[in-house]
């Protein structure tokens, strides 16, 4: 059965008169991506919702090195009455999002990004086997070009997921950053001519990857951060579970903290599948 109100929230997000023209409507047309009808989705029923989320914690690894977030207990149950944690975080650790203003001068931050840009189709590019092979791996457009071929044309206003198997290492910091004895970082990320292509051939809303970035790890230039993020288009990193989603047919609900301007944040990450 359909998770409660699962159904009836997404039935008219996803009908064409309905989510698009509720995105337009709500701005989304202010980001670089033009709010029209993605003609490979049509309303359906969905039975299940997946959690594309790891746990935030102060282990999980992180770009800087540093504990992601730290949490301290300020009241206790037995002694005030009630639990409360005060939190001290890093924007971009964990699963989180990043927002067109971390790589740009006058970009969105987290609280101008339309809501109705949040809740996407999702698209997931299976690269898991040429990652094996190759920690530096690029999604290149032959990647997209194979997953058009085989799912037929990218949706409009879609998330488009790196699934680089990446994230079954996240409980070892050594294996997911990849960083040799030079201090580089090693892990798959997408190609700049990929990204160059969704912004040119297609009207996509969000990348997403398994890794720490964008990006893959050897880079020094962050070309694809910034070719994508100053376009208005967001970004989301450290994703997990995308072995559990369809490559196409599902539904992405990406839930942010709406934080005045913030330049990202941990994200809870949900397909609807």
């Amino acid at each position: 059965m359909c998770v409660p109100g699962c159904e009836e929230a997404v039935r008219h997000a996803l009908t064409r008169r309905g989510f698009f023209r509720g995105a337009a409507a709500a701005g989304f047309a202010a980001t670089a991506v033009a709010a029209e009808p993605a003609a490979a989705f049509a309303p359906r029923r969905f039975t299940s919702v997946v959690d594309l989320t790891h746990t935030m914690s102060p282990d999980f690894p992180t770009f800087f090195g540093v504990p992601g977030i730290e949490l301290e207990k300020k009241f206790d149950l037995k002694k005030d009455g009630f639990n409360l944690n005060w939190w001290r975080i890093v924007e971009h650790a964990g699963t989180h999002m990043d927002a067109p203003i971390h790589f740009s001068e006058a970009g969105a931050t987290v609280e101008q990004i339309p809501a109705a840009s949040l809740v996407v189709p999702l698209a997931v590019i299976d690269v898991a086997a040429k990652a094996a092979q190759n920690a530096d791996y690029l999604v290149s457009k032959a990647d997209l070009a194979a997953w058009e071929k085989k799912h037929g044309r990218l949706p409009d206003n879609a998330c488009v997921a790196m699934h680089s198997g990446w994230a079954k290492h996240a409980g070892d910091g050594a294996k997911f950053t990849g960083k040799d004895s030079a201090g580089t970082f090693h892990f798959p990320g997408f190609g700049a001519d990929a990204a160059e292509w969704l912004m040119k051939e297609r009207k996509v809303a969000g990348l997403a990857s398994d890794t720490l970035s964008l990006d893959h790890g050897p880079s020094k230039d962050f070309k694809v951060h910034y070719m994508w993020l100053p376009s208005g288009r967001w970004g989301l990193e450290n994703v997990a579970n995308l072995d559990k989603v369809p490559a196409s047919g599902a539904m992405l609900i990406v839930g942010i903290p709406k934080v005045k301007g913030a330049t990202g944040g941990p994200t809870r990450l949900m397909a609807l599948v």
